[in-house]
């Protein structure tokens, strides 16, 4: 009855636009080859960065299988982590929230991810008179709904003087919204990643950036029943550790490298990869901490913000869906 029930959820996602790699099992699956009975399904955003560096640093021979799935964006992944199609989701601290907005979240965020900040941004098109967010005033601004642009965005639009009401909001995937920045019906797009470097490729501006808006926090997220399974714990705890000494690899002298592997994903010259790469660790190097109340209190800000803008109904304390359960073994892995 669980396998067949994840079946449906998982039907049920793809139906409403989450495309994932395979038909996945369940967490306890046996038989994957690898002499474990574990298989976790994660997701991955924009290209399967995680995956690709896993296998760059020679760290992706798991005693356990790894299912990654790709998504357009994280808020996608926590949908279908609620609805028992994913076992675990890497997101920006929104959907979360977002997420857990009806007072019911069946998942705990379990560790954070520091990152870059870079490639989040609002940019106009290719001969467009609009140079500052303060001009985006009676404009029509694409968004990709319940993410990092739509929280900086918003920010940005009230560092301006400006309100979410002083804009005509589109919510966008992102290559709806790239199709509708090129041919003219929105005046600004407020996205992130490949799509932001795609949008310059074709001659837009950029007219704001979240780079110092944005935390550069970045959570995985865990479902309750992947949390409750001792084998899952361990199995996830092992992940992110490897994934922290993956990119430590990266970062001892094989950046030009791994360049080549982000450009051949992201469809961009390796040098501006490299070059992408490095501005990205100098602003913040990519590494897995264990939870803790900075963390936890930061998106609390972006949950009282979501309130504000009304995308919240009633006001949300996002501790409750934190967990330190990883903690310990987390620490104890990452100082392997």
């Amino acid at each position: 009855m669980r396998r067949a029930g994840r079946a449906l959820a998982l039907a049920t996602v793809l139906l409403t636009g989450a495309a994932l790699t395979g038909c996945g099992g369940s967490a306890g699956a046996e038989g994957n080859g690898k002499g474990s009975s574990v298989t976790l399904r994660v997701g991955a955003t924009g290209w399967k960065s995680e995956e690709a560096l896993l296998k760059f640093a020679g760290l992706d021979d798991t005693p356990y299988e790894v299912e990654w799935s790709l998504f357009q964006g994280g808020d996608k992944q926590l949908e279908a982590v609620r609805a028992g199609a994913l076992d675990v989701a890497s997101s920006s601290e929104i959907p979360p929230v977002l997420a857990a907005a009806d007072g019911k979240p069946n998942f705990k965020v379990v560790a954070v991810q520091r990152g870059n900040t870079l490639n989040q941004e609002v940019v106009a098109p290719k001969g467009s008179e609009v140079t500052s967010i303060a001009q985006l005033k009676g404009k029509k601004v694409g968004y990709v709904k319940n993410t990092t642009a739509h929280y900086f965005l918003y920010e940005l639009l009230k560092r301006a003087g400006l309100g979410w009401d002083d804009i005509t909001a589109a919510p966008l995937e992102p290559d709806k919204a790239l199709a509708a920045l090129g041919g003219g019906s929105v005046d600004a797009f407020a996205g992130y990643g490949n799509a932001i470097i795609a949008a310059r490729q074709q001659g837009a501006r950029t007219i704001g950036s979240g780079k110092d808006v944005l935390s550069g926090n970045f959570l995985w997220t865990a479902s309750d029943d992947t949390l409750g399974a001792k084998a899952e714990r361990e199995a996830l705890t092992d992940l992110l550790a490897r994934l922290d000494r993956a990119n430590a690899y990266v970062r001892d002298g094989r950046e030009k490298e791994y360049a080549k592997v982000i450009a051949t994903a992201t469809h961009q010259p390796v040098d501006q990869a490299l070059e992408e790469y490095s501005e990205g660790q100098a602003q913040r190097k990519t590494e897995v901490r264990p939870v803790g109340a900075r963390a936890t209190a930061s998106q609390q800000e972006v949950a009282d913000a979501f309130l504000d803008l009304g995308a919240l109904k009633q006001g949300l304390k996002v501790r409750g869906f934190w967990s330190d359960r990883l903690n310990a073994p987390l620490r104890k892995e990452l100082a392997r």
